[in-house]
């Protein structure tokens, strides 16, 4: 970043997802319409928004969601681009080729043009998020994609938690930091450990915005997905942290929502400044960090 963009109207799309995916896909374009008619230049989509959130199982069937690039939701999403000349986040699983699928972010310009896309590359495996079983870890790096309105970086979900990922895609030029999400309690822990997951969730990605002196956004799903008596209560709580850390604007824990927060990079500027984080690295001392564990 050698100078800092106009400010900008960022929209974070907070819906709950169906077990129909033409109509995730069709709420989420009228959200997206909605978003813009409401001053958005950017907006962004939760993880995955096309289906319910399939890795609770390991199931061969899933594999029928996945979709090429281009295909029919990028076709979908680009439309909506050229329609209300603003730029799109849509997170979605691609099928690169059989045997080859993806956890896609994909960014779209104004014009409806694919700018780049970002596959996920911390593929996690716990309780109800099986996801190595479905997504192959990326291969396209951190990067900072540049649309009309701002430089954008864009990681998804379980990358949150890694400081490099936010290092190096604030390095690459990003002005603000998207987390398209899919993140929840298990039922049966929400009341013990419920309240502490969710802290250390905004915790974390304040820190990368402090760390990196940028815009971070955090786009969540809602509603309970999977078995009454188990499955993932999706918390919601959407959310944007200022290059200071400050969380400038919340949603619900429960309700569909359109977040709207005005950006200005200018303050990512004047932060850096004041918290030269970037320049008192010490990149001659950081060797190791490319090792599993220093024994």
């Amino acid at each position: 970043m050698t100078r800092p963009s106009r400010p900008v109207t960022i929209a974070l799309i907070q819906m709950k997802c169906s077990t129909d995916p033409v109509d995730n896909l069709a709420r989420a374009c009228e959200f997206l319409r909605e978003a813009a008619a409401r001053g958005a230049k950017v907006a962004c989509l939760p993880e995955l928004f096309r289906s319910q959130y399939f890795c609770q199982v390991e199931d061969h069937k899933f594999f029928d969601l996945a979709e090429p690039i281009p295909g029919e939701t990028t076709e979908a999403l680009a439309k909506v681009a050229r329609e209300t000349k603003m730029a799109i986040i849509g997170s979605m699983f691609e099928r690169r080729t059989a045997g080859i699928y993806h956890n896609t972010a994909v960014i779209f310009d104004v014009d409806g043009s694919i700018k780049g896309r970002y596959r996920k590359m911390h593929i996690p495996d716990d309780p109800l998020y099986y996801e190595k079983f479905y997504f192959t870890p990326g291969d396209l790096g951190f990067q900072a994609i540049v649309t009309e309105p701002a430089t954008l970086g864009t990681l998804v979900c379980w990358d949150q938690w890694y400081p490099e990922a936010a290092r190096l895609t604030a390095l690459k030029g990003a002005e603000i930091l998207f987390y398209p999400t899919a993140i929840g309690w298990h039922p049966a822990e929400k009341a013990e450990f419920g309240e502490a997951q969710a802290d250390a969730w905004h915790t974390m990605q304040r820190a990368h915005a402090i760390s990196n002196g940028i815009y971070v956004m955090a786009i969540n799903r809602i509603g309970h997905e999977g078995p009454l008596d188990g499955g993932i209560e999706f918390w919601g709580g959407t959310f944007a942290a200022d290059p200071f850390g400050r969380v400038i604007a919340r949603a619900s824990a429960d309700r569909e929502e359109i977040l709207i927060v005005e950006c200005d990079p200018a303050l990512s500027e004047q932060t850096r400044r004041h918290w030269p984080f970037l320049r008192d690295r010490r990149i001659d001392a950081y060797g190791s960090i490319n090792e599993r564990f220093s024994d």
